[in-house]
């Protein structure tokens, strides 16, 4: 399923000033947009690398709206809300009243009328949070927690916090594998956005045919084809290792996972033809034995559990970011000193 809406999202997502008002993707956003994403996470870690608590979002609500499971997202935002002194509602969808009958505009029209400063959403719906940012609630920041096969953009930029900070090399000179079902993951298409956006011209897609987008060659040039996953692992920087989405897969796509870890599993023997420093990544939850050995899951090449820490502070940023967005498009002088 997919939510029309009637402008690009990047028409909608900036302010005036070409500051974020909502984050819904990372298409359409500037080097200097993620860039001070990045920054502005990263300030977010103290002289120990520990994440810091501030009061930049006190008296704010966020309202977490999870149409669509999820335990990591949602905790991790519930948490980088929190470490911003924001109040936080988690709205329990299942019970709420659209179950009753009630329309999905006047669910979110109630909940902006209960003074909600930010929603952030996740939908099985591709296109959801922007139909909501533009046409129900546009002056409550919209985060996309996810949606659909379209896009997660604060996973992208979690991804892409990590690899700044633990690899030596600028993103113009890295080398990034992205291996497994890029067909049904919104994490691919934008870590693949973002990482175009910063730069990277060495981007390696590997997997089975049946698991790689038809309109491939939509990627342009900075993206490269694999089947073969030693060919695509070869001299690799990065390597990040993606779920099966089996929830939405529509057919058969796999003979079998026994067999997808035989051709494409990241086992020692793979990751011994990256180069000797590379990093390891998975968006998780992780299928361990199918997608990554546990070996290389909890080996010292591993920055998996950096990533759910890097993920509170880019979440901070992109709250407090979208905050500040909306005060200045909403003409407010005291807006956030971030």
């Amino acid at each position: 399923m997919h939510i029309a809406a009637q402008h690009q999202p990047s028409q909608i997502q900036l302010n005036q000033d070409g500051n974020l008002k909502h984050f819904l993707t990372i298409e359409g956003l500037s080097k200097s947009n993620l860039t001070q994403i990045l920054d502005t996470a990263q300030s977010f870690f103290d002289d120990n690398n520990n994440l810091i608590t501030t009061p930049l979002l006190e008296g704010r609500t966020v309202m977490n709206l999870f149409f669509e499971n999820s335990t990591r997202t949602r905790t991790t935002f519930e948490a980088a809300a929190k470490r911003l002194s924001a109040n936080v509602l988690n709205i329990d969808i299942a019970r709420s009243s659209t179950s009753k009958g009630e329309t999905l505009r006047d669910t979110l029209w109630n909940l902006e009328a209960m003074a909600a400063d930010i929603f952030v959403v996740r939908h099985s719906a591709s296109g959801a949070a922007h139909f909501i940012a533009e046409t129900v609630c546009p002056n409550v920041a919209i985060i996309n927690a996810g949606d659909g096969r379209h896009a997660h953009p604060t996973q992208a930029m979690l991804d892409m916090l990590t690899i700044r900070r633990e690899s030596n090399k600028p993103f113009s000179e890295l080398s990034v594998a992205i291996i497994g079902d890029i067909k049904h993951s919104r994490v691919a298409r934008s870590n693949i956005a973002a990482l175009q956006t910063l730069g990277c011209s060495d981007i390696r897609v590997i997997g089975p045919r049946t698991l790689l987008p038809v309109a491939f060659d939509d990627y342009s040039q900075d993206v490269r084809l694999f089947t073969d996953m030693d060919a695509g692992v070869k001299d690799c920087d990065v390597i990040i290792a993606l779920r099966i989405q089996n929830e939405r897969i529509d057919s058969p796509a796999l003979s079998s996972q026994q067999e997808f870890y035989k051709l494409y599993g990241l086992n020692e023997e793979r990751l011994a033809l990256a180069k000797p420093n590379a990093i390891v990544m998975h968006p998780g939850p992780m299928n361990r034995g199918v997608e990554i050995a546990s070996s290389i899951a909890d080996g010292a090449q591993s920055v998996i559990l950096k990533q759910v820490t890097n993920g509170i502070a880019v979440r901070m940023a992109v709250l407090a970011l979208s905050m500040q967005g909306q005060l200045q498009h909403q003409g407010f002088a005291d807006t956030l000193s971030l």
